[in-house]
């Protein structure tokens, strides 16, 4: 890993996934959650039979290390990593969690490393998904796209990862057509791993050209100049910088404590929206006891913030990674 510049920001974030095989996810998990708490890394990673993802934060010597010990588990020598800093620690805690899956489609038959479909480098996407043939599809959730995406690209509006598939499955014959000769689909996603298993979904479902970002977003915004750039908003990240932008710098984004929605410089203007505890997206929802605790967990993170100490009930967004 080479060392940032002088005036960098201080912390590095790592985004990492990969698909592979652990027999035992008990011998992966303890070690590594181990190593992370021991060089005080901060961040969640997920570890299940089938591979690893997570995101996670500390100086870049820990870091470093981190990453050299996932390469050493089975099928991880080339583990994907995308580097990015932040000026102060984006995580609370260090979580390194069992799961049934890393990234939750809920179609146990789907196996990426069975096969995927083809990888596009960043460098050739706007190609891609600038030919009138390619259908677009973001695999992200509701409240990321609306954010930010890709011109042209179709929205699911898909409230988790879990419901891709029966999206996918209602609208196909809208999207494809019945019967000829069948378009070229792209799909794109944050760091790449949604995109994993929706190209092996619809490999399996007998769709034939499928494409996806290698990558995913933050490799196209850390590549591609904001000039030849076809992305428009930002990107959400799953820790608490809430949003990126070209260069992978930090976005105008905050995220409400009290739906865990992003908020925008707009939104933070509306009457509707009270720091740490609403947002013109919940604030009609709430009742005057949630608005109370959320106000009072507020007022104890900002003291600890204050007195330079995590608050212990503080959280990040706990929603679908990479």
């Amino acid at each position: 890993m080479e060392s940032p510049p002088l005036d960098a920001p201080s912390v590095c974030v790592a985004a990492l996934y990969r698909f592979a095989r652990f027999a035992d996810v008990e011998a992966v998990r303890a070690p590594l959650a181990r190593l992370c708490c021991g060089l005080g890394v901060k961040g969640t990673l997920l570890v299940a039979a089938e591979g690893i993802n997570g995101t996670i934060a500390g100086d870049d010597a820990a870091i470093a290390r981190v990453i050299a010990h996932v390469r050493t588990l089975p099928g991880c020598a080339d583990v994907d990593v995308k580097l990015s800093r932040a000026a102060t620690m984006p995580f609370h805690r260090m979580k390194v969690r069992h799961k049934r899956e890393i990234v939750t489609m809920g179609e146990p038959d789907i196996d990426p490393l069975e096969g995927t479909g083809h990888y596009v480098a960043a460098e050739d996407w706007n190609a891609l998904i600038s030919d009138p043939s390619t259908i677009v599809i973001d695999t992200r959730n509701n409240y990321e796209v609306a954010i930010g995406s890709f011109d042209g690209a179709i929205d699911p509006g898909t409230a988790s990862f879990r419901d891709f598939p029966a999206w996918f499955r209602a609208e196909r014959e809208r999207l494809l057509g019945k019967g000829g000769r069948e378009p070229r689909v792209a799909m794109f996603c944050t760091g790449g791993i949604r995109c994993e298993k929706s190209t092996a979904f619809l490999k399996a479902e007998g769709v034939e050209q499928v494409y996806h970002l290698k990558g995913g977003i933050l490799k196209y915004l850390e590549t591609v100049p904001p000039e030849q750039s076809l992305w428009r908003g930002e990107c959400f990240v799953f820790d608490q910088r809430v949003a990126v932008g070209h260069g992978l710098a930090p976005g105008t984004h905050a995220l409400c404590h009290g739906c865990r929605m992003p908020v925008s410089p707009e939104d933070r203007t509306s009457p509707l929206y009270v720091e740490g505890v609403s947002c013109p997206a919940c604030a009609a929802t709430r009742s005057d006891e949630q608005r109370a605790g959320y106000a009072e967990r507020h007022r104890q993170e900002t003291l600890a913030a204050a007195r330079g100490v995590a608050h212990v009930g503080a959280t990040t967004a706990p929603r679908d990674a990479g």
